[in-house]
């Protein structure tokens, strides 16, 4: 399987982006799949996950504010970021969600920059 994230760039606060992550290979056995974003200095955040049936969780951070949705084929997760915020600027990727917390294999990142 592998993953490859796109759609960062730079934006300013209050405004939407709309990142992708094009999944190839195996991907009968994904069950579900999480975005992760990494900001300079910070360890990895979790951002959100889409797990069967289309059941999404996200983190406190991004509640109410961001969206993850999958293709009809499943071969393509979106992560619309709507009200984007300074501190959104990251690397944004993507992964399986393996559960228990593991992640794996990992996309490319895409940068997301805001500002202020």
């Amino acid at each position: 399987v592998q993953l490859q994230a796109s759609g960062g760039g730079l934006v300013r606060e209050g405004e939407s982006l709309r990142l992708s992550c094009t999944i190839s290979g195996s991907i009968s056995g994904i069950g579900a799949v999480a975005w992760f974003r990494q900001s300079p200095g910070k360890s990895r955040e979790w951002v959100a996950t889409i797990a069967g049936a289309g059941t999404t969780y996200y983190s406190d951070s991004v509640k109410g504010r961001f969206t993850i949705s999958e293709d009809n084929t499943k071969s393509t997760v979106f992560l619309q970021m709507n009200k984007l915020k300074s501190e959104d600027t990251a690397v944004y990727q993507c992964t399986v969600d393996l559960g228990g917390d593991r992640f794996g294999p990992w996309g490319n990142g895409t940068l997301v920059t805001v500002s202020s």
